[in-house]
């Protein structure tokens, strides 16, 4: 058998494609995979919610195969390469003809498409479901949200995988702390990846306003959108903030080592599974989610889930100046999460899983 792998990869500015260089490997200690080629017994397809996948989410339709949908919405894909008319056709096969004003409502307001939660909703997936011999997901909110557009679909659930990273030693953490002006007693709290609306950036900067003085907050990666960026320009200049822009790796490995927890929100969800924060519970580190369906596998005493709502900001707060003032229980979420990443994650199960599922897809293209 020989898989074509299609997806964005390095240096393209998506997760998709960090995931994809780490998997290939993996997939080719199985067996024969080629790169985008012409002919394959079976394709796998990676799509994700934003222009890099256009061609990607094209081929699959015309040459069906197997599709890992990173993000089980794609309504900001179809904003990105559809125009009025095409967007709304789109719109109506996905949802009906009683649908076609909304449809038409939602491309006139697109620009509000980074936080409003009506795009989120109408994730537009009937089309690729339809043409696929299966979809490959990481979670059950995913799986969900293809059952609902597509019932009678094959979709099967693998979870996102994690490979080790190399890690700085405890003592040249401790250095580069001290660098950033860190005390050992410091909490730093980290955010990392593209910062959008749906992060809850703001949520996260106000939460540290309520916590004690001992705590800072990292962010790292640029941000998506300058005026969402302007919007919480105020914020952002609190003096136990710190920015770094886009990181690359092992650069990025300095500072999760560093950090104490992540927090790692979403609202409104596009389903998807963070690769940042499965990686970072694979490294012992305590997370903070968003509480959702998309979290269903990971045991509840593994992680810290925050409801969206009046509460989320003192939630939040509340969380941050606990874990200030209790390091051992940071500690004990953390190497809960790095057993059950381990378990559940392991990047040799994850390609073990992949393969037996593209060998039952299998058939000359």
């Amino acid at each position: 058998m020989t898989v074509g792998f299609f997806s964005p990869m390095p240096p393209a500015p998506t997760g998709v494609a960090d995931y994809s260089v780490t998997l290939l490997p993996l997939l080719r200690s199985c067996g024969a995979v080629e790169i985008a080629p012409e002919k394959c017994d079976v394709a796998l397809y990676h799509v994700g919610n934003n222009i890099l996948h256009r061609d990607i989410y094209q081929r699959a339709l015309t040459h069906p195969g197997v599709v890992v949908l990173h993000d089980a919405v794609l309504q900001h894909l179809m904003l990105g390469m559809l125009d009025a008319d095409e967007y709304v056709e789109e719109f109506v096969y996905n949802y009906g003809e009683a649908s076609r004003e909304l449809g038409r409502e939602l491309w006139e307001q697109r620009a509000r498409s980074g936080a409003d939660v009506r795009y989120f909703a109408r994730p537009m997936l009937k089309r690729i479901a339809t043409a696929s011999r299966a979809m490959i997901v990481h979670n059950p909110a995913a799986a969900a949200l293809v059952r609902e557009h597509v019932p009678h679909a094959t979709v099967f659930e693998i979870p996102h995988l994690f490979a080790q990273p190399a890690l700085p030693s405890a003592e040249e953490t401790m250095r580069f702390r001290a660098s950033l002006g860190l005390s050992p007693e410091t909490l730093l709290i980290g955010t990392f990846g593209h910062q959008r609306e749906t992060k809850r950036l703001a949520v996260v900067l106000r939460a540290l306003q309520q916590s004690g003085p001992n705590t800072r907050l990292l962010i790292s990666g640029e941000f998506v959108s300058s005026t969402f960026e302007s919007a919480i320009a105020p914020l952002l200049q609190h003096p136990r903030v710190i920015r770094t822009g886009y990181l690359p790796e092992p650069e990025l490995w300095r500072y999760a080592a560093a950090t104490d927890v992540c927090v790692n929100l979403r609202y409104p969800s596009a389903a998807e599974t963070s690769g940042i924060a499965i990686r970072m519970m694979g490294i012992g580190k305590p997370v903070v989610f968003t509480a959702s369906e998309a979290l269903a596998r990971i045991p509840t005493n593994s992680c810290l889930r925050l409801d969206v709502g009046p509460d989320e900001e003192h939630m939040l707060a509340s969380y941050i100046t606990w874990l200030a003032g209790n390091r051992e229980a940071g500690l004990e979420i953390g190497r809960r999460a790095a057993a059950h990443i381990a378990q559940c994650h392991a990047q040799e199960k994850v390609a073990r899983e992949y393969w037996g599922f593209l060998n039952e897809y299998a058939r000359p293209q």
